[in-house]
């Protein structure tokens, strides 16, 4: 039988692959799930090799085998032609904007952190940790002050900017970041979890991924 739906690889406890998963549950998609233990091999074979040589998730394969990678690359796709991304130029840039921006930033500052914390790669008091603890305050103070006079990131409506940047700001206590000094961030938060057909079904890192605990290109 032929599949008309697409396949998503993913692993529960990344918040890369919560992004996607999220959007799918609002436009309301069917899919088929693939469960990837990141920390049991299961990115280090060559099957999975073939669909992303970078080893890494979430990875969307289409019905019709052509496979996309990159959290924020799956968004674009899922959400084109829907009211989750603007039809004109400058919108569409917006959200470009701040899908950069989560990466670049927010992702490295909150959730990196976060993944180094709980799986024991930093201590909550190291150098490393403070440095990153400090780029978050610095990451959730631009966000509050842009907030300020928005409902949402981008576009004037919620979009997957809002999406890709929920992600990790909403887990940023595993961070060991108190997000209580910015009231614009913390009422978002609550924006974004009031949509439609919202869910949240990120899971805490299971004992494997701890430092070497597992098999995985982490260490």
């Amino acid at each position: 039988m032929t599949r008309t739906f697409p396949r998503l690889y993913d692993y529960a406890a990344s918040a890369n692959c919560y992004k996607a998963r999220l959007l799918l549950a609002q436009l309301g998609l069917e899919y088929e799930r693939v469960p990837i233990d990141i920390f049991d091999g299961d990115t280090l074979t060559d099957d999975f090799a073939r669909l992303n040589p970078h080893r890494s998730t979430p990875v969307l394969e289409l019905p019709d085998g052509r496979v996309l990678i990159e959290s924020n690359a799956i968004l674009w796709y899922l959400a084109a032609g829907t009211g989750f991304l603007p039809d004109d130029a400058f919108g569409q840039a917006e959200v470009c904007r701040w899908l950069i921006h989560e990466q670049s930033d927010v992702m490295p500052m909150i959730g990196d952190l976060r993944f180094r914390l709980v799986t024991g790669r930093f201590a909550p008091d190291s150098a490393d940790a403070r440095a990153r603890r400090a780029g978050a305050h610095e990451v959730l103070a631009s966000m509050d002050r842009h907030l300020a006079s928005r409902t949402f990131l981008a576009a004037d409506r919620y979009t997957i900017a809002d999406v890709a940047t929920f992600a990790y700001t909403h887990v940023a206590a595993d961070a060991e970041v108190d997000t209580s000094a910015y009231p614009n961030v913390e009422a978002w938060l609550e924006r974004v979890r009031a949509q439609p057909r919202f869910v949240d079904d990120l899971e805490p890192y299971p004992p494997n991924a701890s430092v070497l605990g597992g098999r995985s290109v982490y260490g």
